[in-house]
């Protein structure tokens, strides 16, 4: 175990401090290790204002992600954040390529499932305010302040409006549902909110309350319940407890993305790239290339300039 991570010694939850501490969290595994070195050093490049990094792994990839801890950052085996019931395995369906979590209280869940329930307990033993999520395929290019994502000791809820009552999307009315279903909200009360993103900031007093809630209404442990639908969104969850059981209390919205992703099609060529980097809003501070599109790791190191030595 982590000296510097204990589990179970969550603090309790209080109002935010005139000055809130952050923490960057990033939930990863082997086959993106060599992302989250890049994203780790252009954080330590080009990030300040949080007081840790926070890298969140399957037990078997513990040792490798290892290599990245400092006195800030510090690897979290996952069996130290959800419950013990729950166990992984290679799948044989993938030909054991692929992992399976298991146990006899939630659907078979994959490694993108589990990853969303780790984003969500870290707040039970991190001690900071605010939890900074960001994706180990991203990349920090600029400087950025971490106090971006707090305003009048309220936190900055990433929500584009309305977007869900356009055409398509219909994964995200899935994932908008399941989570008001995990929430005890009247099925009739529908939103029409996205607020899946990458670098994006919870309250972590507000994840404790959100995870008691699900457990009240349901009688049954938060995991338990979000695991029993294999379509679900960590960010419609928070999003729909902020916004349809708070009012928003404790938020201010904002709809601008820090991070450029390219989410789907063909990798980049190398001036595509540059083009992709030159379009980048004068709010982003990152870029992210999604790892299975299968961009080279040190391409994207050479086109920003970190090459190593």
């Amino acid at each position: 175990m982590n000296s510097r991570f204990v589990p179970g010694a969550a603090v309790e939850p209080s109002p935010l401090r005139q000055i809130p501490t952050a923490a960057i969290v990033t939930a990863s595994y082997a086959p993106d290790f060599e992302r989250c070195r890049l994203l780790c050093e252009t954080v330590d490049r080009h990030v300040s204002g949080a007081a840790h990094h926070y890298i969140l792994v399957e037990h078997r990839d513990v040792l490798l992600f290892r290599q990245l801890e400092t006195s800030r950052r510090i690897v979290v085996d996952e069996r130290e954040l959800l419950p013990r019931w729950l166990h992984a395995f290679d799948d044989p369906l993938s030909l054991f390529r692929r992992r399976v979590w298991l146990s006899l209280k939630t659907q078979p869940l994959r490694g993108w499932h589990v990853q969303q329930l780790r984003r969500i307990a870290i707040a039970a033993h991190a001690g900071e305010d605010i939890l900074i999520f960001c994706d180990s395929d991203v990349a920090f290019l600029k400087p950025f302040d971490c106090g971006a994502f707090w305003r009048d000791g309220k936190a900055r809820l990433f929500r584009r409006d309305n977007v869900l009552a356009d055409e398509g999307h219909e994964e995200h009315r899935i994932w908008s549902r399941n989570a008001g279903s995990a929430l005890g909200i009247d099925p009739s009360r529908t939103s029409v909110h996205d607020y899946i993103s990458t670098l994006i900031a919870w309250r972590r007093d507000t994840v404790l309350a959100m995870c008691g809630e699900i457990e009240k209404v349901h009688g049954r442990n938060w995991v338990e319940v979000i695991g029993s639908a294999r379509k679900f969104s960590e960010c419609m969850i928070y999003g729909r407890y902020v916004d349809d059981l708070l009012q928003g209390a404790g938020h201010f919205h904002g709809s601008e993305e820090f991070c450029r992703v390219h989410w789907t099609g063909e990798a980049l060529s190398d001036d595509e790239f540059r083009r992709f980097v030159a379009a980048m809003a004068p709010e982003q501070v990152a870029i992210g290339m999604q790892s299975f599109i299968g961009t080279d790791i040190d391409r994207i190191r050479h086109l920003i300039g970190l090459d190593r030595s």
